[in-house]
């Protein structure tokens, strides 16, 4: 069984083919609301990355500002934050053309959110239940220039291939949509929604038009029962200031 990232485990530190891609003074930015995890993190990288330089923020907005004010080899951030979640930091860093390096880190299913933080931008995306060897693997192949998934996430996505079976409903979702469709199925009046999201209730009502359609039900019940069994209830935080793009 798999000893999770939070366990104090020594790292191996890198071989001398791999330091060469590295940068010497390696500086990683951790988004995650918990500081227990953000400890933990920070022990994994300094075990596997002596000469790393790491900076904590709590929520999205202090993520992005982070990342506004100074260059970062790599972002670490986790799925659901306060204020904002992990997606619509990621919305805002693709539509604002900042390129930086991100893994994705979370309790949420990965199967379930791989493809859609890859379109995103995301480089790599890794469970908190993963070993220390593997958060420091992922981190390694990001720097490189490469894109990271769990080994169990990778064949999944294969055997959906090979399958032929076409995209899980609410994978054919539009990253305003899904998030929508998120709030809705969590149990969110279309007024609560839109006003966490600084829509108009006739906006998210668009939306959640479009929602059913794609996802062929017929009413929010059915969207929270499909979120239920897909353990997407409750993996989108309500956001707190407007996201950009999609009106």
């Amino acid at each position: 069984m798999a000893t999770p990232i939070l366990t104090r485990e020594p790292i191996l530190t890198e071989s001398p083919a791999s330091v060469e891609t590295i940068p010497d003074m390696l500086r990683i930015l951790i988004a995650d609301d918990h500081a227990v995890v953000r400890e933990g993190l920070k022990k994994v990288l300094t075990e596997a990355f002596p000469d790393v330089v790491c900076e904590e923020v709590e929520d999205g907005p202090e993520a992005l500002r982070s990342c506004e004010r100074q260059a970062w080899d790599l972002l670490i951030l986790d799925l659901s934050l306060p204020s904002m979640s992990g997606l619509d930091v990621l919305i805002n860093l693709k539509e604002s053309r900042r390129n930086i390096a991100t893994l994705v880190l979370s309790i949420q299913p990965e199967v379930m959110y791989a493809r859609r933080v890859f379109r995103l931008g995301a480089a790599g995306y890794l469970s908190k239940r993963s070993a220390p060897q593997e958060l420091a693997r992922a981190v390694r192949k990001i720097l490189s220039g490469g894109r990271y998934v769990s080994p169990a996430t990778a064949e999944e996505l294969v055997a959906e291939l090979a399958a032929g079976s076409d995209s899980l409903p609410h994978e054919r979702l539009s990253d305003r949509e899904f998030q929508i469709f998120c709030l809705i199925a969590s149990g969110k009046s279309i007024k609560e929604v839109a006003q966490a999201l600084s829509l108009s209730p006739k906006t998210i009502s668009t939306y959640r038009n479009r929602v059913l359609q794609k996802m062929n039900m017929q009413s929010n019940a059915e969207l929270t029962v499909y979120a239920v069994s897909c353990g997407l209830v409750g993996s989108y935080p309500e956001a707190g200031r407007h996201v950009k793009g999609e009106e």
